[in-house]
């Protein structure tokens, strides 16, 4: 797990809300403080559609980060920047297999758990934190250390300029 300070804050806000950056990531959760705050659960309410709705999706846990952006960016736009917002983002399970076979690594996409990005956002400040969790327990930190080499790579890819 690493921590990453945002420099330029205002080209990252336009990655994650204007342009398609962070699309096929997955929402976990936001929670966005502006006049009031408003929380979005990303789980997918699997009663709100029929099964040929349900078939359609890309992922049935959790929605797709383009699927909910709109919301987000009404949200926070107009003449005021967010007092906070908070965003958790989980790779799809075609990412998390891209990731391993992109790093060289053997393990299976069942190994993992989750592979996260943490975006926080307070003070005038954005931070990206990384994180992964396997689905059993070890000592090897490969994985995590990997994923945080390789959102260091993603970011500087997206020319997204940022500090340790």
């Amino acid at each position: 797990m690493i921590s990453l300070t945002i420099k330029d804050t205002k080209t990252f806000m336009s990655h994650l809300l204007v342009k398609d950056t962070f699309n096929p990531l997955l929402l976990s959760e936001a929670d966005i403080a502006t006049g009031i705050t408003t929380h979005i659960n990303g789980t997918v309410n699997k009663e709100f559609y029929t099964s040929e709705e349900l078939e359609q999706l890309p992922n049935t846990s959790y929605a797709l980060w383009e699927a909910i952006k709109p919301t987000c960016f009404f949200l926070i736009k107009g003449n005021k920047v967010p007092t906070s917002m908070k965003i958790i983002f989980i790779f799809p399970e075609s990412m998390v297999t891209t990731f391993l076979a992109d790093c060289g690594l053997e393990e299976t996409p069942d190994a993992i758990q989750a592979l996260c990005w943490n975006i926080h956002y307070t003070n005038g400040v954005a931070t990206l934190i990384s994180g992964t969790s396997l689905r059993t327990f070890t000592l090897d930190k490969t994985i995590e250390h990997t994923f945080d080499t390789y959102t260091r790579h993603k970011l500087a890819e997206f020319g997204i300029d940022f500090e340790e």
